[in-house]
């Protein structure tokens, strides 16, 4: 069974290598390889049902993957002795949906994973909630339940939830797809918080200018397959493949 001690910080924290995923007869990843590197900031964009938000979710071990490898701190995430709930300590995710208890409170939500989890302390489980409550910038809603928050608020509790895991990377998918424009930058600038203090984080994302102003490497997936890769700098101006081209002249 794979360890964290296979792993040191010169190596990739994430390793995708030659990654290969069905769904039945639809194959939905055809060969990726990505490396990621400790306090890398990788966006993955490209029309829908390109296969992103299955990569991801692949990282995390919520789907299987087919043939290849991925490891996450030398952990290998196929490996059918994985300890999940160890690789999930290491790997938070944000989902489009925020998936947050509607009975418990702001707080209680973003307590309840390292009580039952971690089985921590709850004076030192209350007090970390509050500081991550105050860095998604929540202060005062930590008594409010899910429904009496906006979806950027919500988000952003799901964001801290993740984080009170302590892990060492953060996955979001399209995590903003269903705000309300006016929400969106409020948890736009939660994420860019995390990236400029040193979170590994992978993003699938609409979002170009933000992909632009917050990536270190930008992959352009279609079909299954990355097409196209390179920093913010070149890739939105020297895009050389006609798919990628036609992409982001429809949205950009």
């Amino acid at each position: 069974m794979s360890t964290k001690t296979d792993w040191s910080a010169d190596q990739p924290i994430v390793s995708i290598k030659d990654v290969y995923k069905s769904f039945g007869e639809l194959e939905v990843l055809k060969g990726i390889n990505i490396d990621v590197m400790k306090g890398e900031v990788i966006c993955i964009i490209g029309p829908s049902g390109s296969g992103k938000s299955t990569l991801i979710r692949c990282i995390n071990a919520l789907n299987d993957i087919n043939s290849g490898s991925i490891k996450v701190k030398g952990m290998e995430v196929n490996d059918s002795e994985l300890d999940k709930l160890e690789l999930r300590k290491e790997v938070g995710m944000v989902f489009q949906q925020y998936n947050l208890f509607p009975h418990k409170t702001a707080l209680e939500n973003i307590m309840m994973a390292p009580l039952k989890v971690l089985n921590q302390p709850i004076k030192e489980v209350e007090e970390k909630a509050r500081q991550l409550i105050e860095r998604v910038n929540l202060v005062g809603k930590e008594s409010s339940y899910p429904g009496e928050l906006s979806g950027g608020q919500q988000q952003r509790v799901a964001i801290a939830r993740s984080l009170a895991m302590n892990p060492e990377v953060m996955l979001f998918d399209e995590v903003t797809a269903a705000l309300d424009p006016e929400t969106v930058n409020e948890v736009l600038l939660a994420i860019k918080d995390l990236a400029q203090k040193g979170m590994t984080c992978i993003l699938v994302t609409h979002e170009m200018g933000f992909a632009r102003e917050i990536a270190d490497h930008i992959y352009f997936t279609d079909r299954g397959v990355i097409v196209e890769h390179g920093p913010p700098a070149t890739f939105f101006t020297e895009a050389k493949d006609p798919r990628t081209q036609e992409f982001l002249s429809q949205i950009l």
